[in-house]
């Protein structure tokens, strides 16, 4: 992504929210700008600012429009992101290690994965956790990780029939991404693993494990390893 302020759309969002629509295709540049645009709220937040909520492409920012108009917070924000944009730093974040065990009643689809794209289910195992993705958005559930980094050669189509529910932890692929569903919920992607940590936890001060510009490397476990980890956190 090349874009200047010229390339940017603003649209409402109801009476309360404005878009910031900064390209249409997914890329780590355009996430970079996202994410610089976050920063930059959070340290200079206008009147009338209540939150933000970054997307694969967008970030959207609710206000309060007693106190602020939607022509002075885009005329605000163009001014930020002059700024932003000529001067947009990386975001630096550390590497979230998340365990996985593969296949079996934990990953009941990974024999279909390795049969789509022609791999073995080693080679499968092998390049889901030989790679590095990047967290550009939470959604769908509290807590749901959507990845960008997949290898193209598992991209796999999601099920023909939707399950019900999965297991939380539940580690899927779907078209040309993977992801972790947090709580137990209705899935249609294509199941290889399960991982025995909370991505989501109500309870602590930051529920959600991961966040928007979060780094996760997947990393493969045994079965034993995940019993454990399982009665560690569960205690039986």
């Amino acid at each position: 992504m090349n874009s200047t302020i010229n390339d940017v759309r603003f649209y409402p969002l109801g009476d309360a929210a404005i878009v910031v629509q900064f390209d249409e295709e997914i890329s780590n540049s355009t996430h970079e700008i996202i994410r610089a645009v976050c920063n930059y709220l959070e340290e200079y937040s206008f009147d009338g600012f209540i939150e933000y909520v970054p997307a694969f492409t967008t970030v959207t920012i609710f206000y309060e429009p007693i106190i602020v108009s939607y022509q002075s917070v885009q005329s605000d924000l163009e001014e930020m992101l002059i700024e932003v944009m000529a001067h947009p730093a990386k975001s630096v974040s550390g590497i979230v290690e998340i365990p996985v065990l593969y296949g079996g009643v934990w990953g009941p689809d990974l024999d279909f994965v390795a049969a789509h794209t022609k791999l073995t289910t080693e080679e499968v195992i092998s390049i889901h956790t030989g790679t590095e993705y990047l967290v550009h958005m939470i959604g769908f559930a509290p807590g749901f990780p959507y990845l960008a980094g997949m290898d193209e050669q598992l991209s796999t189509p999601r099920r023909e029939t939707p399950r019900s529910k999965v297991p939380p932890g539940s580690v899927g692929i779907a078209g040309k991404q993977t992801g972790v569903y947090p709580i137990e919920t209705p899935a249609g992607w294509q199941i290889i693993g399960c991982t025995p940590i909370h991505l989501f936890d109500a309870g602590r001060a930051a529920p959600a494990l991961l966040k928007a510009g979060d780094r996760v490397r997947f990393v493969s476990i045994t079965e034993t390893e995940f019993e454990m980890t399982n009665k560690r956190r569960y205690g039986n």
